[in-house]
């Protein structure tokens, strides 16, 4: 009898550790997620949903002022650029639109609007001469965070969005707004 005890008892720990090694497994939260280079290894995600906005800002290095890129999550889970926001023309700066974009200036600030351009994933080199670039999302000020705090300058990063499962949330760093 005791053996047979034993034996229900491994089994049904045996069996619990393979619901939960499944369950760790299953996608769970779609996120902006950065991972290291072009590899599987994820630094940081930020939990983002269908129809979700964000702005990846940075300053040019040249005329140095700020640039926003404005993104939004797509029903299909892609990152699509829909405006760019910047102060003044200089290299790498969109002089005219094209296509359906449009061009405006309001507020002292250029806007090119209908971009419209979509992305799978989005390579990113983190800054180094000016190591300014920053996340931000929502409709808050707090829900910022500066790229220089999280991962290392002149570092190559992936972004985009995935759904991670929960051993997969446990690896990163979950980015929040607290202005870090």
């Amino acid at each position: 009898m005791k053996l047979h005890k034993k034996r229900r008892t491994f089994f049904f720990i045996g069996f619990s550790l393979l619901v939960l090694i499944i369950i760790m497994m299953i996608p769970v939260q779609s996120s902006l997620v950065f991972y290291k280079e072009n590899t599987n290894t994820i630094l940081a995600h930020l939990p983002l949903n269908a129809n979700d906005h964000f702005n990846i800002v940075y300053t040019h290095s040249i005329h140095l002022t700020d640039v926003t890129e404005h993104y939004v999550v797509t029903d299909d889970y892609e990152i699509k650029q829909t405006e760019m926001s910047f102060s003044e023309f200089g290299i790498g700066m969109p002089s005219y639109a094209t296509g359906d974009q449009e061009l405006v200036f309001e507020e002292g600030e250029y806007h090119l609007r209908n971009i419209n351009t979509t992305h799978a994933e989005i390579a990113i080199r983190t800054g180094y001469v000016v190591p300014e670039q920053r996340l931000v999302w929502g409709n808050d000020a707090e829900n910022q965070i500066w790229f220089k705090d999280h991962f290392e300058l002149r570092s190559w990063i992936t972004m985009k969005v995935d759904h991670l499962s929960l051993w997969q949330w446990l690896k990163g760093e979950q980015l929040n707004g607290n202005n870090e």
